[in-house]
This record gives C-alpha cells, sequence and structure tokens, in this order.
C-alpha cells in the first residue's frame, strides 16, 4: 500500500481509491485543497452515532503518520468485512456504535517537499523555499506548509500568544503561525469539516516522543485525563499534562467544543522516522486507535 522509503500523497489517493472500490465500509470525501491544489480527503468508516476523528501528516516531515492511519483503516476496513475481530475487538459490534473519520494528510504539498525537494523548473515557490529554508535544498527538518506556514500553529485558541511566544516574524521551515489564524487552506479545510461534522473526540498523530497530550488551559472536560490514560495503557506511550503551548488543533478542538482532545506524538527518533521504524510503531498505535474508537 505504500512505497519502501516513502508514503507520498500519490500514494494515498490511490490506497483510498482501493479501499472505498474494495469496501462498503469506507467512503472518501474531498473537505478541501491544499496551496497547491492537492486534494484534502477525509475517510469515512462505519455509521454508528459517536463520531470519531484521527489526522495525520499536519506537519510535513511526520509524513509516517499518514501511512499508519492508512493502514489502521485498511485493518479495520478488513476485520469489519470479513467478520473477524481486530485487537481482541469485534469491529462490527465496534462501528455499530462509532464512525470513523480519518484526514490521513493534511499537509500534502509539504510531505512531497520533504520527500522530493525541489524542482527548480517547475515549482513556483522555487524561490521563497530556498530563502525560507536558509538556502539548504535539502528539506528533511521542513514541518510547514508550502507557504513556511505551520499549520499546527494556526487556530484560534490564543493564536496572538502563540506569535509572541514563537517570536518567528515570518515563513520558514518551522514555528510561524501565520499572518492571521486559518490563513491557509489547510487550516482552514479542517476547522470547517470539525464544525461541520461536530465530532465527541479528536486524535491528531504527530511524531515523535511516544507521549499523548489530553488537556488544554483548563478546558478540557473532567474525564480527559482517564481516557488519556486508557490510550496510554493500550501503547505503552506516557499521558502528559502539557502547558505554554497554543493554537493547535486539538488545542482549538478542546476549548470550542469542551470535548477530549489529544495530541498523539507516535514513535521515537528523529524526524522525518525512517519507514523501517513503520512495524514497530503501528505495533504500538494499534491498540491506542481501537481504544479512541471506544471513547
Amino acid at each position: 500500500m505504500y512505497s519502501v522509503q516513502n508514503y507520498s500523497h500519490l500514494d494515498l489517493m490511490e490506497g483510498v481509491r482501493q479501499l472505498a472500490g474494495k469496501y462498503r465500509f469506507v467512503s472518501a470525501h474531498v473537505i478541501g485543497e491544499s496551496v497547491m491544489g492537492k486534494p484534502l480527503l477525509a475517510v469515512r468508516c462505519g455509521s454508528g452515532p459517536r463520531r470519531i476523528h484521527i489526522n495525520g501528516s499536519f506537519h510535513a516531515n511526520e509524513w509516517i503518520t499518514s501511512a499508519l492511519l492508512m493502514r489502521f483503516i485498511a485493518d479495520l476496513s478488513a476485520a469489519y468485512c470479513n467478520n473477524e475481530p481486530i485487537g481482541g475487538q469485534r469491529v462490527e459490534d465496534l462501528c455499530r456504535n462509532v464512525t470513523l473519520w480519518a484526514v490521513p494528510m493534511v499537509n500534502p504539498d509539504g510531505v512531497e517537499l520533504v520527500q522530493e525537494g525541489l524542482d527548480p523548473a517547475r515549482h513556483p515557490y522555487h524561490q521563497q523555499l530556498l530563502q525560507w529554508n536558509g538556502g539548504l535544498e535539502q528539506f528533511s527538518g521542513w514541518k510547514a506548509n508550502i507557504r513556511g506556514v505551520d499549520l499546527n500553529d494556526q487556530f484560534p485558541a490564543y493564536w496572538e500568544e502563540e506569535c509572541k511566544r514563537r517570536g518567528i516574524e515570518g515563513p520558514g521551515p518551522r514555528d510561524f503561525p501565520g499572518p492571521y489564524p486559518l490563513s491557509e487552506p489547510e487550516a482552514f479545510a479542517m476547522a470547517r469539516f470539525t464544525e461541520m461534522v461536530g465530532f465527541d473526540a479528536v486524535v491528531a498523530l504527530h511524531t515523535q516522543g511516544r507521549e499523548i497530550y489530553w488537556n488544554y488551559r483548563d478546558y478540557e472536560p473532567a474525564e480527559a485525563e482517564q481516557l488519556a490514560k486508557r490510550l496510554g495503557r493500550a501503547s505503552g506511550y506516557e499521558p502528559v499534562k502539557l502547558s505554554g503551548s497554543d493554537a493547535g488543533y486539538k488545542d482549538w478542538f478542546i476549548q470550542h467544543f469542551r470535548r477530549p482532545g489529544f495530541t498523539v506524538e507516535a514513535g521515537y527518533g528523529e524526524n522525518p522516522l525512517p519507514m523501517s521504524q513503520f512495524d514497530q510503531i503501528y505495533v504500538e498505535l494499534q491498540p491506542l486507535l481501537l481504544e479512541a474508537l471506544r471513547l
């Protein structure tokens, strides 16, 4: 379902096409476009009343999260359609209660930049990107979208405080919150999609650190810490009460809806984590994602 070294936006499109063609359990929806016009895909699994959202690749060099999430969707779909358990759980029973809405790749332009670098002949942002990257032609440290905006600093949850804390004046590989909240089409699409569906809980997949962040400025519901501990027991990841961070997707979700939101830092090492770690990370992550569907 993915190439040996990378998992690209084209891999994602093909993977979603195959799954939606094979399983009636799966449907695909375009929720917006990236700066460069790539479709932002949401994948729906199941039809239960509770709505759980999981996303990947907010940050460009954390693209392995897209492959991990797509593997989970594929495993869940196969188990449902073959009436087989997954992680000791009957998927038919689980999905009678829940609908999973997944956005596996929030930042496809950034992912492409990290994986493929720049083609001077055809990339419209070639000169700016080189400048924003300090003249380096290697983009492995790039987290932002193609306009040099960190999509996970884009949400209207104390955005001004995040700007002050970051102190980044303009576009670059990471940590620039943009000119104003939701200025980037990818962040705007995620906010609109979230408002439209009204999820009961969300999980944002990042790398790395094997940690789970569950709180935001005391806006989180009373049960949030216990839910994070459940995710931690399932995966071996450490629930962490985080402070000194604003304007992230899960921050905004918690503040706006007062419902549980989690950032999961999968795996351990230096981003981008190599595909050689994929199987090891997935062993930890699959039970966490199954538990997330029970939240």
